[in-house]
C-alpha cells in the first residue's frame, strides 16, 4: 500500500478484484477470499503458495479432483485447478494431514496449499466455472 493507505484487512476484499460471487487470490498477501454475490467476504484465510505464481488476471475454477498426489509427493485433497501456464497447472488444495508444504528443494511447484478447514470451505465454494480473480 502507498504511504498513508491501510493494507487490506483480512475481512476486506481487495479493490479491483471484480464484482459478484468469486474467489479472490492475492499473491503478495498470500491470502484467499471467498466472496458472495453481494461482494461480501464469506471467509478469508492465508495460504502457502508454491514456488511459482500465476499471472494476475481472471480465471475460473476448472477440473476438480477429490484426492491425488501433489508434484511434491504429498497426498492432497480438494484440488481445484484454475490456471495453466508454462506447462504448469495452478491449483488450490490441502495436504491430507493439513501440514504446510516442505521446502521445494529446487522444484517448480504451483500448488496453493491451505489448512484442511479452509481447503474444505474452498472446495465447497468453488464449483467448476466459479470465477477466480488473481491480484498482485
Amino acid at each position: 500500500p502507498a504511504e498513508g493507505e491501510d493494507a487490506p484487512s483480512a475481512a476486506s476484499v481487495p479493490r479491483d478484484s471484480g464484482t459478484g460471487r468469486r474467489l479472490v487470490y492475492a499473491l503478495d498477501a498470500d491470502r484467499v477470499w471467498l466472496v458472495d454475490a453481494g461482494d461480501k467476504a464469506l471467509r478469508s484465510f492465508t495460504v502457502w503458495p508454491g514456488t511459482m505464481d500465476p499471472e494476475p488476471g481472471e480465471y475460473e475454477a476448472g477440473t476438480r479432483t477429490a484426492a491425488t498426489t501433489g508434484s511434491d509427493g504429498v497426498a492432497i485433497e480438494h484440488v481445484v485447478y484454475f490456471a495453466f501456464s508454462g506447462g504448469v497447472n495452478f491449483a488450490f488444495s490441502h495436504a491430507e494431514d493439513g501440514a504446510s508444504p516442505a521446502p521445494a528443494d529446487g522444484k517448480q511447484t504451483a500448488g496453493v496449499r491451505m489448512p484442511v478447514e479452509d481447503g474444505t470451505a474452498l472446495w465447497e465454494f468453488a464449483s467448476t466455472g466459479t470465477p477466480v480473480v488473481v491480484v498482485p
